[in-house]
């Protein structure tokens, strides 16, 4: 089987450096918030263009404490899409804030700003744009809707380390950037983990109380807090991949790039780069009408290729008929039927990348 991502194939390449950083955090006996934390936390703030990193136990959790950090909970409501990982609207009902869901962009799949305005009230106070699949959402427009009425920005770059608008990375623009490192993402640990990142003092500072009880002391809660901190082994396995983000990232797209080559014409409908960005392809996702057919008949050739995602956040059974702006996300509920993620990591063959693209090249032929 062709997988759709493949963190095994990550860690064999660059097996030496991930064993060397698991057995210097045995050797050294320290395991939760100690120096391999501390160093990531300076390194990764330093790569994506932050003053500060506070790393947690994973992107959701990254996004839920952010919010706490704004001061942002009951009654207040935070702006989002539904398509997106389920993570994100969790992340906004665990900080006691009412998601409110916008419709997205047909061709980047990103929050559409054209949209906000309308769905702006008294009670919006953070709006939380996704930066899906490796592509930045348009954050200029974003960013000055949110100015003019003094709205927080928390992004979500759970899959878009590295990615950059207009010349910096994002996570680098709004009041706080929030990174998940899951094993299948960009750059990704061998477990669970996250990070918020910030160059607001205050934010960094309340983030860091919360992650831990809210101990500014040991064992004494200044503030009310959780449990949630990246512990020393993964923090030690991102910091041996960290200088392999971008060489990575690059080979990710040299493999879009011959997709795009291949599949033009065919029938389907190809990723689109938003002018002056940086996209990561944390996944290639291609649409098509006959999505289901068509991830079949790649199913039944070895081929892995998922949805991500195929129920919208506000068509789920959890949140159905709930959630403010359900009833108008007509781009997104298309997108829903229609995407499908091609198989695409740094590590992917030659060999396999072709049977990708001849196997979607045949099922076109059928279909035509």
């Amino acid at each position: 089987m062709i997988l759709c991502s493949n963190p095994r194939a990550q860690y064999l390449a660059h097996r030496a450096e991930i064993d060397a950083a698991v057995a210097r955090v045995l050797d050294e006996g320290w395991y939760i918030l100690g120096g391999e934390v501390k160093a990531f936390e300076s390194e990764f703030a330093s790569y994506i263009g932050a003053a500060y990193a506070v790393g947690v136990g994973s992107g959701t959790e990254a996004l839920h404490l952010a919010l706490k950090a704004c001061g942002i909970g009951k009654g207040d409501e935070v702006i989002t899409v539904s398509h997106t990982a389920v993570a994100t609207v969790s992340a906004i009902e665990s900080a006691d804030a009412t998601p409110v869901l916008v419709d997205i962009e047909p061709h980047s799949y990103t929050l559409d700003p054209t949209k906000l305005e309308a769905a702006l009230t008294s009670r919006t106070k953070a709006i939380i744009p996704v930066h899906i699949y490796g592509q930045p959402a348009d954050l200029e427009p974003i960013l000055e809707i949110a100015g003019r009425h003094e709205i927080r920005i928390i992004e979500d770059c759970a899959q878009a380390h590295g990615a950059k608008y207009k010349g910096r990375c994002v996570g680098s623009f709004g009041d706080i950037g929030c990174f998940s490192f899951y094993p299948t993402k960009n750059l990704g640990a061998i477990g669970d983990g996250g990070m918020l990142v910030t160059s607001n003092p205050e934010l960094a500072e309340q983030a860091s109380l919360l992650r831990e009880y809210g101990w500014a002391d040991r064992y004494v809660s200044s503030i009310p807090g959780w449990n949630s901190r990246l512990d020393e082994l993964q923090a030690a396995v991102l910091r041996a991949k960290l200088p392999y983000l971008d060489s990575d990232n690059a080979a990710r797209n040299r493999l879009a790039d011959k997709y795009d080559a291949a599949l033009c014409g065919f029938g389907i409908t190809l990723p689109r780069r938003r002018p002056e960005v940086e996209h990561v392809y944390h996944l290639y996702v291609i649409r098509s009408p006959q999505r289901d057919d068509l991830q079949m008949f790649l199913k039944s050739r070895g081929i892995g290729a998922l949805v991500h995602y195929p129920v919208p956040v506000h068509l789920q059974p959890a949140y159905r008929s709930r959630l403010r702006g359900s009833d108008n996300l007509p781009e997104t509920e298309r997108a829903a039927r229609e995407v499908l993620s091609l198989p695409i990591y740094p590590e992917l063959k030659e060999s396999h990348l072709q049977k990708v693209i001849n196997e979607v090249q045949a099922f076109a032929g059928v279909c035509a």
